[in-house]
């Protein structure tokens, strides 16, 4: 395949709608699988960039880093992959494969920045576009495997919602005898319920109310509770091992940090565009540590995937045709979403 058009949904400009266009591919290299994008995933950092909330925003911008689809041609030197497997592509397509943390499989924390699958520039310095798109073209290096046990449609939000929760999770040793605490039942913290509960942790949902109990409690959560009731934060004082934050607006971190038990740890994985207050005695008094988390890394994702797998465990999803991608921006902003917004590539 030569440097082609191919169809795809992007933003013109900051807070411009989202319309259908074309961009460029770049031809498929020694090491490269060309990918036919089957579903994307509408994750709300895709909201972040095409509104330029997070700044530095790059356009025409086509959104998308949660990619599932199958191999259709892949270059000479590829051994991970044939044409025919099914895959998936997430936050990143590149990084610098020699600083301590690349040589380490955690590439998303390359020194020299990993290379963002949209809203980035390349090696060459050109810009990349996302999976709102009908295809496109990967490093070997960059693609992981779907197992055959997941449909391609629930396994793309676990490209980004999957493995931001999964990382955190095994990192701070959730699982048997743990008390672990998601933050938010939205796009990344139904999939923390479900993975921490398949860990073997004890899981609660904290949320602002209770609307969403129901499912909570269906996803593997055992307790839920309201955030907009003070009563919560005096009843749950002390009470956990691990909390992972989910939301995307300011939290009082100073009231989740007292929720924590000595030693324990509040993780974020939200990123609000505004930044937050802390009063650093509630870190202080308990020993407890405030802490972020990003993505992971190829082989973590690799290993999420085959847990997710094992487990049975998907994204909930609402499967839209590619022209609702504007409303369905709204809907996510509104928390109408239960709760993972899928694209259709075959609509683009």
């Amino acid at each position: 395949m030569s440097v082609t058009q191919v169809a795809a949904y992007a933003a013109s400009a900051p807070k411009a709608p989202l319309e259908r266009t074309t961009v460029p591919r770049r031809p498929v290299g020694e090491h490269d699988v060309l990918i036919d994008i089957k579903y994307a995933g509408i994750c709300h950092s895709d909201i972040h960039q095409a509104r330029d909330g997070w700044g530095e925003g790059i356009y025409p911008m086509v959104p998308g880093h949660e990619i599932a689809g199958v191999v259709i041609e892949a270059g000479p030197g590829v051994t991970r992959f044939a044409v025919g497997d099914r895959v998936g592509v997430g936050c990143f397509v590149d990084s610098c494969r020699r600083c301590e943390q690349c040589l380490a499989g955690q590439e998303q924390y390359c020194a020299e920045g990993a290379t963002g699958t949209y809203n980035a520039l390349d090696r060459n310095g050109e810009p990349t576009y996302g999976g709102y798109s009908t295809h496109v073209v990967v490093d070997e290096n960059y693609t992981v495997r779907i197992p055959d046990g997941l449909g391609l449609d629930v396994a793309a939000p676990l490209l980004c919602a999957g493995i931001t929760l999964y990382s955190p999770l095994r990192h701070w040793q959730a699982g048997p005898g743990k008390k672990v605490a998601i933050v938010g039942l939205g796009g990344l913290g139904h999939m923390g319920v479900k993975i921490a509960h398949a860990l073997g942790a004890e899981v609660t949902v904290l949320s602002q109310t209770l609307r969403k109990q129901e499912d909570g409690l269906k996803l593997g959560a055992s307790h839920y509770y309201a955030t907009g009731d003070p009563a919560t934060f005096k009843e749950l004082a002390g009470a956990f091992d691990l909390i992972v934050s989910t939301v995307s607006a300011p939290i009082g971190l100073d009231a989740y940090l007292r929720l924590l038990k000595v030693d324990g740890a509040l993780v974020n994985v939200g990123a609000p565009e505004e930044p937050v207050e802390l009063n650093l005695f509630s870190v202080i008094s308990g020993r407890r540590t405030l802490a972020g988390s990003s993505i992971g890394g190829i082989a973590e994702t690799q290993e999420m995937l085959d847990f997710c797998a094992e487990h049975g465990l998907g994204a909930e999803i609402e499967l839209i045709a590619a022209d609702a991608v504007n409303e369905a921006y709204e809907r996510v902003l509104a928390s109408d979403v239960r709760y993972r917004f899928v694209i259709d590539a075959s609509t683009i």
